[in-house]
């Protein structure tokens, strides 16, 4: 399941964040990387999805 704010790669290798969910697992508004720092939002699915990067949690001590 993709969720708001979750970082995806497409399949044209730009990288997305997700900013709204138009229909779970579907259709998405995402802010696409479009290179030096320019972003584009546009609406994208899931096939043009190619993965979802996932965050590990770490502990406030280990990070600093």
């Amino acid at each position: 399941m993709i969720k708001q704010y979750q970082k995806v790669r497409l399949k044209t290798g730009e990288e997305a964040v997700i900013v709204e969910i138009l229909e779970q697992d579907k259709a998405f508004i995402a802010d696409v990387e479009k290179g030096d720092g320019e972003y584009k939002t546009d609406e994208i699915r899931s096939e043009d999805i190619k993965s979802v990067f996932v965050e590990v949690e770490t502990p406030l001590a280990e990070a600093v």
